[in-house]
């Protein structure tokens, strides 16, 4: 039986692919005929920020434990209770701690995944928060405040997803056009036409991935320019789409935005990205 969220899945991550992977298909000689880009970053992370979003060390505190947490001096423990308090019962204190911690942390992840838990108690307060958070200086904050608006009610925050559509950010674009295909279905076509010719590789490839829904001749006339795309993965998301069943993929993509909606090379599962 397939996964009736099966195409929420979306387009295959273009970085996990080995043959786009620096030297693939070469057959060096030897060690001395491998070259070495020095210019490679590879971050300041340390492990305990590697592992904020790993639960499992607090997952039998007691709620008021995590609500000291996220009031405490250490960033890594503030994310953590941020999103262990998304499991809890959405009492009005944890609501407004997550609100504080959402709008006020100095922290960026600490406001994405405050948000995030947010979306997940629910209440005025979330919807009321994720508004504000859609002009938060940290892009990954506004991606992440996007996915709660589409959670709690994406018909009643439309206007803001779609003002989303004009971000600065390639992650915020894109989280506002999947939510806005969600709401508007093949309506959602101009908007669509539009992300075909959007800088990011990323967000076109979505473009094309979700206008395989669109049962238009305008839609067929786009994903035929896109496979022709400079990108590789665009073209082939474009070529897929073209053989799908309109009716048929509108169908199945439906629900929240998920964690598998979203990735993105250097994020994980749950749009967060290691400041690599």
């Amino acid at each position: 039986m397939r996964d009736e969220e099966e195409a929420t899945d979306g387009p295959p991550d273009p970085g996990l692919r080995p043959e786009r992977s620096p030297g693939f298909g070469d057959a060096p000689a030897g060690l001395d005929d491998i070259e070495v880009d020095r210019d490679v970053t590879i971050g300041e992370a340390s492990p305990a920020e590697l592992a904020a979003s790993d639960t499992d060390p607090v997952a039998d505190d007691e709620t008021a434990e995590l609500l000291d947490a996220l009031a405490g001096d250490e960033a890594v423990e503030r994310r953590r209770a941020a999103l262990a308090l998304a499991e809890r019962e959405g009492s009005e204190r944890v609501r407004r701690a997550l609100q504080a911690a959402a709008t006020g942390d100095d922290d960026a992840e600490v406001r994405q995944f405050a948000v995030e838990a947010l979306g997940k108690v629910g209440g005025a307060v979330a919807a009321e928060t994720a508004l504000a958070l859609t002009d938060d200086p940290e892009p990954w904050v506004r991606a992440e405040a996007l996915v709660t608006l589409d959670r709690l009610d994406r018909g009643e925050h439309e206007a803001a997803i779609a003002d989303a559509l004009d971000d600065d950010h390639h992650a915020v674009r894109r989280n506002a056009l999947v939510s806005l295909f969600k709401l508007r279905g093949e309506d959602a076509l101009p908007a669509l036409v539009d992300a075909a010719a959007d800088p990011s590789e990323r967000v076109r490839e979505w473009a094309a991935h979700l206008l395989g829904g669109v049962a238009d001749e305008r839609a067929d006339e786009t994903l035929a320019d896109l496979v022709d795309d400079d990108s590789r993965i665009v073209r082939e998301t474009a070529a897929n789409a073209r053989t799908v069943d309109a009716g048929s993929f509108r169908r199945q993509f439906s629900g929240t935005l998920d964690e598998s909606d979203r990735t993105l090379p250097g994020e994980d599962e749950l749009n967060r990205t290691p400041n690599l």
